[in-house]
């Protein structure tokens, strides 16, 4: 967790508990309570057909992506391969924005806010795994955006706009996490329509979805799922039901425009 400094006045007691209520927003999650909902579109992309009902066990997710500051905390305590030389991140690709300074590793000035990105699904996974979490499953991810009314979008069926999320920018172009509440689903769950587009743990296969077909395999191997769109797409891909066609999906590498949160199971009374 970031220390905040918390400076003597007015304005910085506000600037203190703006900070203290991002970095508790930075690792809070939101129940989804069990039950059914329709997972798919008709009049989507073709990879979105056809839509189905699919049942879910009540389940906790991250109300925001992981940020960098989060990430570099995992890169500190396990660095950025697997012990078998797996990458977890893309350390020496210049769109990361996490580097190694001094033998320590540091957000770049300004982006500790932003969503981590070139964390391959590997590292999204133990990322997730070391913080006691996991990846959310396609329907788990997909419920959350959209509830249960077959909604468009997460806020509902309006279109994508400048006050909902971040689309149609430029290359690398993210911005901090939360930054929409506009942009929130059913359940206030944020950030799941632009920005980055978010590694899920299921491979990405036809539908119908089943959790017990094999894609919910947690071998490395199969091409993952992507979810909600990114940054640099058209309003168009920012959709609740879109896949993320044409995204590259390599498990073992990491992307410029796509990041992830974590699930759980719910906490326990």
């Amino acid at each position: 967790m970031k220390t905040w400094i918390i400076r003597i006045g007015a304005f910085g007691a506000v600037a203190a508990a703006i900070s203290i209520a991002a970095a508790r927003e930075a690792t809070e999650m939101v129940l989804i309570p069990a039950g059914a909902f329709e997972m798919g579109s008709a009049e989507g992309a073709a990879d979105e057909r056809p839509p189905h009902r699919v049942t879910l066990a009540a389940f906790q997710i991250d109300r925001v992506p992981v940020s960098n500051t989060q990430f570099t905390e995992f890169l500190e305590a396990l660095g950025p391969r697997a012990p078998d030389g797996a990458r977890y991140f893309d350390e020496d690709d210049p769109d990361a924005r996490i580097r190694r300074h001094g033998g320590r590793w540091r957000t770049d000035d300004g982006f500790g806010a932003h969503p981590v990105v070139e964390a391959s699904w590997l590292g999204a996974t133990a990322y997730c795994a070391w913080r006691g979490k996991r990846l959310p499953s396609e329907a788990e991810w997909e419920k959350a955006a959209r509830g249960t009314d077959a909604r468009r979008f997460p806020w509902g069926n309006d279109p994508p706009d400048e006050t909902r999320g971040r689309f149609a920018a430029g290359w690398n172009e993210t911005t901090p996490v939360g930054r929409y509440p506009r942009g929130a689903s059913p359940y206030g769950v944020l950030d799941m329509a632009g920005n980055v587009w978010e590694w899920v743990s299921s491979a990405y296969r036809a539908y119908p979805y089943s959790a017990t077909d094999g894609r919910e395999d947690p071998t490395p191997g199969p091409i993952r799922g992507t979810r909600g769109g990114g940054h640099d797409s058209p309003a168009a891909h920012l959709t609740a039901t879109q896949r993320g066609l044409g995204v590259s999906r390599n498990p073992a590498a990491g992307h410029h425009n796509i990041g992830f949160r974590c699930a759980n199971e719910p906490a326990r009374p």
